[in-house]
């Protein structure tokens, strides 16, 4: 009507005029998230490679110190990788499929990186949060079960026995007894387990082996066990 003046609804938000509180809180967010990212950049640290002795090498974790600051400093996927580039495959995941009966999703050896014949070998096991145990163990903190770090021990063990004399690639060995397992810490999905087994008996005639074996990660035990008794299959 004329006369009357048009009043804004009371829900319609008022976007002329921000009150100084809320530039305030819009300030205080800047402030908070510039210090968070320059903490964070402080504080990260980064894989270094020394130098090497000759035996192993090691990688280091350090932050460089610039005016004062922290300041991350890497040194880069290829050198990272190259860590295990003395590292040679004797067995890949190929050559495995051919000596052991195992598949998916009891394949528990990638790949074997040290082999003497009839007596011992280093094998290698990569546990990623795909493998279907992870789903129930345990749903809101996936760890590897103790069981199948044996199993996997069992397999690498498999795969030195069954290349022996009066044994044959494909047979099945099944697990006769275990002996002296001890869990040191848990494997966890983006672990390497770093497997070595010894045969310590072979008794062709009866098909019946003994081992020991154990696993580390980042170069601490995980896993140990005193004995291992197998028993080939007889057809």
């Amino acid at each position: 009507m004329p006369g009357d003046e048009h009043q804004p609804s009371s829900n319609k938000p008022n976007h002329k005029n921000r009150s100084q509180t809320d530039q305030e809180d819009d300030d205080e967010d800047c402030y908070d998230f510039t210090v968070f990212a320059s903490c964070s950049t402080a504080s990260t640290t980064a894989f270094v490679v020394p130098s090497s002795n000759g035996h192993h090498a090691n990688t280091k974790l350090f932050t460089a110190t610039v005016d004062g600051d922290a300041v991350a400093t890497g040194v880069g996927a290829a050198a990272i990788s190259g860590l295990t580039s003395d590292v040679k495959t004797v067995f890949t995941s190929e050559d495995i499929d051919k000596i052991l009966p195992h598949r998916y999703p009891f394949a528990l050896v990638d790949k074997v990186v040290e082999y003497e014949e009839g007596k011992r070998a280093v094998g290698i096991k990569t546990v990623t949060k795909n493998e279907p145990h992870f789903t129930g163990h345990f749903p809101d903190r996936p760890i590897m079960p103790g069981v199948l770090q044996v199993e996997a021990l069992a397999q690498l063990a498999g795969i030195v026995c069954l290349q022996m004399e009066g044994a044959a690639p494909g047979s099945i060995f099944f697990f006769a007894g275990v002996d002296g397992v001890k869990w040191k810490k848990p494997v966890v999905p983006g672990d390497t387990l770093v497997m070595e087994v010894e045969i310590t008996k072979w008794r062709a005639k009866f098909g019946i082996a003994k081992a020991v074996g154990r696993a580390y990660v980042d170069g601490q035990l995980a896993v140990e066990l005193k004995e291992m008794t197998f028993a080939l299959a007889k057809e």
